[in-house]
């Protein structure tokens, strides 16, 4: 479906009609005033978008001091709108991080730990129901952020997946939340969700968050397959690998952004091969009279594994760019020299 050249896809079997870009508001708060950020979420809606992505513990990098701000933000633009017409997405922080702010330091991914965090995010987002709610990291032991091994020397005691499924189940019940979505997982965490979902009647998740660009296309490997089997939509984010696709890093390494401003950030991509990409994606796309950008989300946007794209920016001339380059399809001919790339620079930031 489609509606002034922006194109909405259903999530899961029965999820919500989303655009295939979302905005992200990690920003929010942090890099981004909420002057500035209501003129994103303005200018987002003007250009087709009725997608927004946010979570507890933003902005971004995660602090005491602003956690919950992103949401604040959202709500104060989302109670001058109509709530129908907006799609609104927001997550559960899970144990997996040292985050000892968030409600005492959640324990688990518990009953208790759920609801807490649900009421403080419709009180912050202004509104009686989230229409996708995400638990925003698994529980159990898993590689995350940039690690890529499994071990199991460092399994733990977590909450089982059926009662993190019944929590959220009384939820829809309440209608509360509206439809289930995960986030960072990997293929055993959806199988188990959806397997668990269907042979008990709990709510099936409707799609899975993950970082998903020319650098990290671990997704292809074994959840692609999964989602598409299970009707579980793929909500990319860091399309542009925080910056680096964009080209800045490589003409000025002090360049303003994200990861010269905050210490020990984005460790996904300090890996050895992320440069020699990122220069062979930029040189690629200026001789196919593209910025680096607009291959770079190009490329996300249009994949056939993407539900929604989630875009975020410090700036409205950002986004604007961003959105721009959804109506920049990429030829076969750009598609298959990109393969050649990847190829030999194959998922440098997993």
């Amino acid at each position: 479906m489609s509606d002034g050249g922006m194109i909405y896809r259903v999530l899961g079997e029965q999820g919500p009609r989303v655009s295939a870009v979302c905005l992200g508001t990690m920003t929010f708060g942090q890099q981004t005033p909420e002057a500035d950020a209501h003129d994103q979420l303005d200018m987002a809606f003007e250009r087709g978008l009725n997608f927004i992505d946010t979570a507890e513990m933003y902005a971004v990098p995660a602090r005491a001091e602003t956690c919950g701000a992103s949401e604040t933000i959202v709500g104060n633009w989302l109670s001058r709108q109509v709530r129908e017409k907006v799609v609104l997405a927001t997550k559960v922080a899970g144990p997996a991080r040292s985050l000892g702010w968030i409600r005492g330091g959640p324990l688990a991914l518990d009953r208790a730990n759920i609801r807490e965090a649900v009421e403080g995010s419709l009180r912050r987002l202004r509104t009686d129901y989230i229409d996708l709610y995400q638990l925003h990291w698994p529980e159990r032991n898993q590689p995350l952020f940039g690690q890529w091994q499994y071990d199991p020397a460092k399994e733990r005691d977590c909450t089982p997946i059926r009662a993190q499924l019944e929590a959220l189940a009384e939820l829809v019940e309440e209608g509360k939340v509206r439809h289930v979505g995960l986030s960072n997982e990997h293929p055993w965490g959806v199988m188990e969700f959806t397997r668990i979902a269907s042979e008990s009647g709990l709510p099936r998740v409707v799609s899975t968050q993950n970082a998903y660009s020319l650098l990290t296309r671990v997704f292809e490997y074994g959840l692609a397959e999964v989602c598409h089997r299970e009707q579980v939509g793929l909500l990319a984010y860091s399309p542009l690998a925080f910056g680096h696709l964009t080209g800045k890093y490589l003409e000025n390494p002090a360049a303003p952004g994200r990861l010269t401003e905050f210490e020990s950030f984005g460790q996904r991509y300090t890996k050895p091969n992320v440069q020699p990409a990122v220069a062979a994606y930029a040189e690629l796309a200026r001789e196919h009279g593209l910025t680096p950008t607009e291959l770079a989300l190009s490329f996300v946007y249009h994949r056939s594994c993407v539900a929604s794209t989630i875009i975020g920016a410090s700036t409205s001339a950002q986004l604007a760019e961003n959105l721009d380059a959804w109506s920049k399809p990429l030829t076969p001919e750009l598609l298959e020299a990109i393969e050649r790339i990847h190829l030999l620079y194959t998922n440098p930031a997993p």
